[in-house]
């Protein structure tokens, strides 16, 4: 249609002009530049908006690694840390209730125990930490995790730069079951994923932001009140249920509450997290050959730090 209408005009020129040089020669002007604008045109259409914009790389200092601790492990949990993956990873935020000099330390208010409140109460000062920051990914980490930086930079590498990516690995088989508060004392039954804390999980900063009508400030605590659930499991409520983005479930990232013995020891380098802990009664943590015992070393963290 768009050929037609280019070369319309020159029924024009063939009925009312004689056929002498000048007009033949005007005519073949007019066929040259009809072709050039219509190879432009087509070609314009034919190459994807976006096919010759590379996505910055991703650097570890693109992302705010929020490690959620408190002052009473500071000297067993965290010392690990610092003596490990933390060592190789200058760029992260400690979440506490106390000051260790020398990293980037956000001392909250909050309770020191393990209830709903006060690990909300946590969360919501991880949140408030990364929107105030120029990051481009928030990451969240519990003080028994390993982070391996390699493998967090390589997945989240993989989404789209501006895209609403939730990432993490569920700590149950199917989605969780929640009973929010409406007003009068009503409530209703959701179901929702969300990636368990104890594992580790990314939010994209543009979906972050999407989340502050619930999660900014104070608010965070409000919705998880609404759903009396804690932190981990309020995020996934606010992506899924007051966004409708899915949740991203990646098997790369590992808690305590599985069987880390499981982890292939060629696969290690690829996970993006790891833990430790007692599981089933007994030590659980993987499997990894070095110049340190189980004894000397019974998280394996030291033992993996130095094969990375």
């Amino acid at each position: 249609m768009s050929v037609i209408c280019l070369f319309s005009p020159l029924f024009h020129f063939f009925g009312v002009l004689r056929m002498d040089g000048k007009a033949v020669k005007t005519i073949l002007l007019y066929i040259y530049i009809c072709l050039c604008v219509y190879l432009l045109i087509t070609c314009s259409r034919s190459v994807p908006e976006d096919a010759h914009v590379s996505q910055p790389e991703l650097k570890v200092e693109d992302v705010y690694i929020a490690v959620k601790t408190t002052g009473r492990f500071h000297k067993t949990r965290l010392a690990l840390l610092l003596e490990t993956w933390i060592s190789r990873t200058k760029y992260l935020f400690l979440i506490s209730l106390s000051l260790s000099p020398g990293y980037n330390m956000v001392v909250t208010d909050c309770q020191s125990d393990h209830s709903q409140q006060a690990l909300s109460c946590k969360m919501s000062a991880e949140y408030d930490g990364f929107m105030a920051s120029n990051k481009r990914w928030f990451c969240h980490v519990d003080d028994d995790n390993y982070v391996n930086p390699e493998a967090l930079l390589s997945l989240l590498s993989a989404f789209p730069q501006e895209g609403d990516i939730y990432v993490g690995k569920p700590s149950l088989d199917k989605p969780i079951t929640a009973h929010e508060l409406l007003e009068g004392n009503a409530t209703r039954e959701v179901q929702f994923w969300f990636a368990t804390g104890g594992a580790g999980f990314c939010l994209s900063r543009r979906l972050a932001e999407k989340m502050a009508p619930w999660a900014s400030g104070s608010q965070f605590m409000r919705t998880s009140a609404k759903i009396r659930l804690p932190d981990d499991c309020t995020v996934g409520f606010i992506v899924e249920k007051r966004l409708g983005i899915s949740m991203v479930h990646c098997p790369l990232f590992h808690s305590h509450l599985e069987n880390l013995l499981l982890i292939g020891q060629r696969s290690i380098p690829q996970q993006v997290t790891l833990s430790y802990g007692i599981f089933e009664n007994k030590m659980n943590s993987i499997e990894v050959k070095g110049s340190f015992s189980k004894e000397d070393d019974p998280s394996r963290f030291v033992s993996r730090n130095i094969h990375s």
